[in-house]
């Protein structure tokens, strides 16, 4: 007998972004699961960054629903999404410049805490804001960079800093739209790391231009063209199938 699939940690049905006459996302479906780290890529104006702005709420669905971990949260604004466990980083590094790495962290936990704005008795007496903080920090490598000021990190630490500042949040589910961007070599090496390592125990779904980190990190593909799915499954099939040749990788079956 076999055994039954795990549901979904994060599932679209339907999806639509509709924008007068244009569908930015059309009739998109997928399922990110635990442990798993979800891929989405396509073509410049294929319709991720609109697709993972629908998920996390910064857009609005024009038709369709999003599940997490089973419940509906598709007309949920982003506040409520992040403290039922969607946690995501953006195409431009958002931190606090002028605080240190610590306080990023700190303030990002405290986001989820059951008292966030406790001004009275100090808010470092929190152990679950702490265990939270300083288990965000050893994740992604920061603890020795914690009392530097956020502004004085290179892009790559940066990039960390704000995967911190999600985990801070201990979400069950991660949206990173393009994590990669802008780095060199070196530091897009330790951040590939470090986005493997967040498959541990949550759902990851990534979008992400850089073809090379995309096949060694991602468990499942989904292909986008012009707003709609083109191909999904496992890396070495959807990298086989001819419309994403075409498509996206610019090739064509041979007549």
């Amino acid at each position: 007998m076999a055994e039954p699939v795990a549901a979904a940690a994060l599932s679209a049905r339907g999806v639509w972004k509709r924008f007068g006459g244009l569908s930015a996302v059309a009739d998109v479906s997928l399922d990110v699961h635990a442990g798993e780290i979800h891929a989405v890529i396509g073509p410049n104006g294929a319709g991720k960054s609109t697709l993972i702005n629908l998920l996390s709420g910064d857009l609005s669905l024009s038709a369709g629903t999003i599940a997490l971990g089973g419940a509906e949260i598709g007309r949920l604004p982003p506040d409520r999404r992040a403290r039922a466990g969607l946690g995501r980083s953006y195409q431009k590094t958002t931190i606090f410049a002028d605080f240190t790495v610590h306080e990023n962290v700190r303030l990002a936990a405290q986001a989820q805490a059951a008292q966030p704005l406790r001004m009275r008795g100090g808010t470092r007496a929190d152990p679950v804001v702490n265990d939270r903080v300083a288990d965000a920090l050893a994740r992604t490598e920061l603890a020795a960079r914690a009392d530097v000021v956020a502004r004085l990190l290179s892009h790559g630490e940066q990039r960390q800093l704000e995967i911190a500042m999600v985990l801070a949040t201990d979400p069950s589910v991660i949206l990173l739209d393009e994590p990669l961007a802008g780095m060199g070599q070196s530091e897009a090496r330790r951040v590939v790391d470090l986005i493997a390592s967040l498959r541990s125990g949550r759902a990851v779904l990534i979008v992400e231009h850089d073809m090379d980190a995309v096949f060694e990190l991602a468990d499942r593909l989904t292909v986008m063209a012009d707003g709609r799915v083109i191909a999904s499954g496992r890396p070495a099939d959807v990298r086989k199938d001819a419309a994403v040749r075409a498509a996206y990788l610019g090739e064509e079956d041979d007549a």
